[in-house]
């Protein structure tokens, strides 16, 4: 069944945590980015938990079919070599996509994500956010992170991943935010809590490597932006 919306659709007021970190094995993070793309040579690895609590907080949230309703996403994947956006932003290869959401399931598996059902939970404090996502009512992936009890700081940008297309060429798609970010993000701990889950191999190197990351308890973005195929003006 297909979905019933059209792309874009706009995503406003989320609560994410965002991390990207060297693993503990970067040849089997390299084995998950397909022929065609080049992870980076550090073998960086990326994870998104966020979750939206009111079907008004998208801009299908009064569709008649398949409004993606309140729900929480984690994804995971690999950075990418050779196609930072202008400002520098790395491009990413989606590895895993555990979205709440059946109708969303379904609008991102029809742009070459991934998906299956999980489920995500964001809970926040003035000074620690606690982000889990489990798999069949299981905890598998938990981060732990500091916060200051501060003024967030506003960040814009884009985002930039690649998809697979139907016809097997990729797709580069354009994925535009505007954020509060939380201030003084200090991560305490990234827990990969299955060994015997596929997930394990993107885990963390020990000590923990975090590159880049952020927390903001309002993020608005469009799912996605601009498409087009890999290397066109639009997927440039």
């Amino acid at each position: 069944m297909t979905s019933a919306l059209h792309a874009p659709q706009l995503i406003s007021e989320s609560q994410m945590l965002y991390l990207v970190w060297i693993p503990a094995d970067p040849d089997k993070v390299a084995r998950l980015v397909p022929e065609g793309l080049t992870p980076r040579s550090d073998g960086a690895v990326y994870l998104n938990q966020y979750v939206v609590v009111d079907p008004q907080q998208t801009s299908n949230g009064a569709a008649e079919q398949d409004s993606f309703g309140a729900y929480s996403l984690s994804y995971f994947g690999a950075d990418l070599a050779g196609l930072d956006t202008e400002a520098g932003v790395p491009a990413r290869w989606w590895t895993h996509y555990f979205n709440s959401s059946e109708a969303m399931n379904r609008y991102a598996a029809e742009r070459g994500v991934p998906t299956s059902q999980g489920r995500t939970t964001v809970e926040s404090t003035d000074d620690r956010v606690v982000a889990t996502t489990y798999l069949g009512g299981v905890p598998v992936v938990r981060t732990v992170a500091r916060v200051t009890d501060g003024p967030t700081v506003r960040s814009t940008g884009q985002l930039r991943y690649i998809t697979r297309a139907a016809d097997g060429g990729f797709t580069s798609g354009r994925y535009p935010f505007v954020a509060d970010l939380a201030a003084g993000f200090e991560v305490e701990s990234l827990e990969f809590l299955d060994p015997g889950h596929e997930l394990y191999a993107l885990r963390p190197a020990d000590p923990l490597q975090v590159t880049f990351g952020f927390y903001s308890p309002r993020i608005t973005f469009c799912y996605p932006g601009g498409e087009g195929p890999l290397g066109s003006f639009h997927g440039s």
